[in-house]
């Protein structure tokens, strides 16, 4: 425990300061420390402001230390002040940091703009809009607005809380436009959704870097623009740029989505062969990149080779093996991430139970249905509900699976009760089926699939009439089915097609194809029988 020291202090001689410029090390700055205890020179704030700094903001630091060496100075400075604001704030202790300013406040001094981009900076990380404000008010009261990173830290604040019409104003005066203002706009305006206006402004940027470009590629990510995320990525590496840490996520679950395979193992090489830490966000990311392309056992080998697990990345494997047949694999995964004290979360809930709804362990399912309010206290869902009665109305528990439905503390939704008409379509249970579509149309949800399932449903019981009265009902209400889509990558370019769509440039070519792969399945998989083919022609 460190003493405390006089209310007099000696002034640290030149060569005091010297030697603390040349320490690189923890040990080096506590035999400094111990000197300047015994000389009394650590009452020097000069000397104990750069002692703080190092404890406080190295890598290699103690911010613990150098908190205490900070309670018990009898001079500080407004740099100390600062340096221990800007140190709970880089390490996410925010609450400390404000707590600081107001102590510093207090004690007389005042903030300057160094003190503001600090707490604008903590602001923003608790999205606590209102301390923005405040602070915003004070810029202006102290005449600091000027400065371009106390701007630029007021302009991602606003961004960050979708509040992208107060930094465009900001931005819009700003004197000094630098690549942080303008990359803090396009941010802002991707995650607000305005990814077009976040891509005008991204082509007019006099200057880029590489943050400036990953955050447009994960803007077009998160909003879906999937196949421009991709584009933009290979503009990036053209342009002469390294992909950083949020680049490479991005253009990932760009990947995963569209099935590029290819480009996603690509992606995958740049990281080993720049040494990148394969932490928990890259990890996960590449997990679910690989899990939906169904290179299952890559995912699991990326998983292993992860140093730091956490809920996000069980979570995707579990996913993936329950989504690619492996369901089994996923229940016992599951089990290893509970033996291994991670907690599982609302979205593993869904994975697990989908794989025990495959694997038809209605027990099992049943029993991680309770354990989420009971273990977890993690109160289930309408998703998980949906999961619920699929798993018992795979298993041909309809009755269950209505009496589920019926006692749900929330409204059912599409998803529950087309779990249940879908198990109506397999066990050929009609009344039910024809009861659920009701309770669909009562809630306006009987969308063109809800429709395909009672046609399909009709069409196995041979109710032909049944098959031809959704037809009608579909006409006179202008329901259309939502056409399927596919996509394939080749040479590392996605292809879509959409059913109906033949505006390919070679479609005569594919046609030509398919009507080939169509005869050779019907001469392998399909008999003589009419009765077969009467069915397969009669439904949607």
């Amino acid at each position: 425990m460190l003493p405390s020291f006089g209310t007099k202090y000696l002034k640290s001689s030149q060569r005091t300061l010297s030697l603390l410029d040349q320490c690189l090390s923890m040990s080096q700055i506590n035999q400094m420390l111990t000197q300047f205890i015994v000389s009394g020179t650590i009452s020097d704030p000069y000397a104990a402001g750069k002692i703080i700094a190092f404890c406080a903001v190295s890598d290699d630091g103690d911010l613990s230390l150098a908190h205490n060496l900070f309670l018990r100075l009898s001079h500080r400075t407004t740099f100390i002040w600062n340096t221990m604001i800007r140190a709970f704030a880089e390490r996410n202790e925010v609450t400390r940091a404000m707590s600081l300013y107001r102590n510093m406040l207090q004690s007389g001094f005042s903030p300057n703009n160094y003190t503001f981009s600090f707490l604008i900076r903590a602001s923003t990380q608790l999205s606590d809009i209102l301390s923005g404000l405040t602070f915003h008010g004070q810029v202006i009261k102290l005449g600091w607005e000027s400065y371009d990173f106390v701007q630029n830290g007021l302009i991602h604040l606003y961004s960050s809380c979708k509040l992208v019409d107060s930094a465009r104003k900001l931005f819009d005066i700003s004197w000094n436009r630098d690549v942080v203002s303008w990359t803090a706009m396009i941010s802002g305006y991707a995650k607000s959704g305005h990814v077009l206006i976040a891509r005008q402004l991204f082509d007019e940027m006099p200057e880029k870097n590489a943050v400036s470009w990953s955050a447009m590629i994960t803007g077009y990510a998160q909003e879906g623009f999937f196949k421009e995320a991709l584009e933009l990525f290979k503009d990036m590496q053209l342009a002469g740029f390294k992909p950083n840490h949020a680049g490479i996520v991005g253009a990932l679950s760009a990947c995963a989505f569209l099935g590029a395979l290819d480009q996603g193992r690509w992606i995958h090489a740049y990281v080993d062969r720049n040494s990148m830490v394969l932490d928990r966000i890259l990890g996960t990311a590449l997990i679910d990149m690989y899990a939906k392309c169904g290179s299952v056992d890559t995912a699991r080998t990326v998983f292993n080779n992860m140093p730091d697990k956490d809920v996000f990345a069980f979570t995707s494997l579990i996913s993936g093996l329950a989504n690619h047949g492996q369901s089994a694999s996923a229940i016992e995964l599951f089990m290893i991430m509970k033996n291994d004290g991670t907690t599982p979360n609302e979205v593993t809930f869904i994975c697990i139970l989908n794989a025990c709804s495959r694997m038809g362990m209605v027990k099992e399912g049943l029993k991680i249905f309770e354990s989420m309010s009971e273990i977890y206290g993690i109160e289930p869902g309408v998703e998980h509900y949906g999961c619920l009665v699929d798993l018992l109305g795979r298993a041909g528990l309809l009755d269950e699976a209505k009496r589920v439905v019926r006692v749900m503390p929330t409204e059912p939704d599409s998803y529950v009760l087309g779990a249940l008409l879908n198990a109506c379509r397999v066990h050929g249970d009609l009344d039910l089926g024809e009861e659920t579509v009701d309770r669909l149309v009562e809630r306006s949800l009987d969308h063109g699939g809800v429709h395909v399932l009672l046609s399909n449903l009709y069409a196995s019981a041979k109710q032909w009439d049944g098959v031809a009265k959704v037809r009608k009902g579909m006409e006179v209400k202008s329901v259309k089915k939502v056409p399927g889509c596919s996509l394939i990558e080749l040479n590392g370019a996605i292809c879509e097609f959409v059913a109906g769509d033949r505006s390919h440039v070679l479609m005569d070519e594919i046609l030509m194809l398919l009507l080939g792969v169509d005869k050779h399945l019907k001469s392998v998989l399909f008999d003589n029988d009419g009765d077969t083919n009467e069915y397969d022609e009669r439904e949607i």
